[in-house]
């Protein structure tokens, strides 16, 4: 049986951990060849040695997605590996500084960190991925990570302002991309405790759930189960494969019906 993922080339940011992981990994699986990038090169190379041994086909690059020669270099090593750019993945951000934080507990250096990697990283993913999409022809995806928390009001202030941000340049993407066959989707996930991205946040250490966590993330939806970055992946598996050929400029909720409530 093929993969839904055959043939096509990605990108995914902040592989080296969490729903970046967990999504290489499942896009390998599906058949796609994956750049995995990271601003650790250790947890990256660990990724794509996970995917090696599954039998799949990725390459580590270091990158910090602030920074736009690194986003370039990453695109670029996806054509030089795999000989194109199909799929674009920006995964990669950073939680609140402190848990429960309010806006004014915000100072202007967790204010310019969390719009630089979060919202800044995507915009300079976004960006490069069209061009390159446009540049070889034939369309291409971009798939971000936003948040329940861009969505409606949960979570840090500053935070959930990065993600609002992300879920608007989404929908840019997807309209302006569509004349050009580009398809541009987010995923919305809410609290993960499984992974170190909740454990820098201040739930949780990162090392596996603890059972006070997950009953407590578990409580926050409607389905009471915690979210984990393996249904994060499954979300984003759909979203970049042409059986979502139809679909663009969906911000889709991974939170156990939270928002529905």
């Amino acid at each position: 049986m093929s993969g839904m993922l055959d043939g096509k080339s990605a990108v995914v940011t902040g592989a080296g951990s969490g729903v970046g992981r967990a999504s290489a990994l499942r896009f390998a699986e599906e058949g796609a060849r994956v750049v995995c990038a990271d601003i650790s090169l250790e947890r990256v190379e660990e990724t794509a040695a996970l995917v090696a041994k599954a039998g799949g086909t990725a390459v580590a690059v270091r990158a910090d997605v602030c920074a736009e020669d690194d986003v370039v270099a990453m695109l670029d090593a996806a054509v030089e590996n795999f000989g194109r750019l199909d799929i674009v993945f920006n995964n990669a951000g950073i939680p609140t500084p402190r848990l429960g934080a309010k806006l004014e507990d915000h100072s202007v250096e967790d204010f310019e960190r969390l719009i630089g990697v979060n919202l800044r990283g995507v915009f300079l993913g976004s960006k490069h991925a069209v061009l390159r999409f446009k540049a070889q022809g034939g369309g291409g995806v971009v798939l971000n990570t936003g948040s329940v928390a861009g969505l409606v009001g949960w979570g840090g202030s500053v935070y959930g302002a990065t993600k609002g941000g992300v879920h608007q340049l989404t929908r840019a993407v997807a309209v302006e991309g569509a004349p050009f066959g580009i398809r541009a989707n987010a995923i919305c996930p809410a609290g993960m405790p499984y992974t170190g991205f909740m454990a820098a946040g201040g739930l949780g250490d990162g090392s596996g759930p603890d059972e006070e966590t997950v009953r407590m993330t578990g409580a926050q939806h409607p389905l009471g189960n915690p979210i984990t970055a393996e249904d994060c992946a499954e979300a984003a598996i759909y979203l970049v494969s042409d059986r979502a050929a139809n679909v663009t400029g969906v911000l889709l909720p991974v939170d156990g019906g939270y928002v529905a409530k």
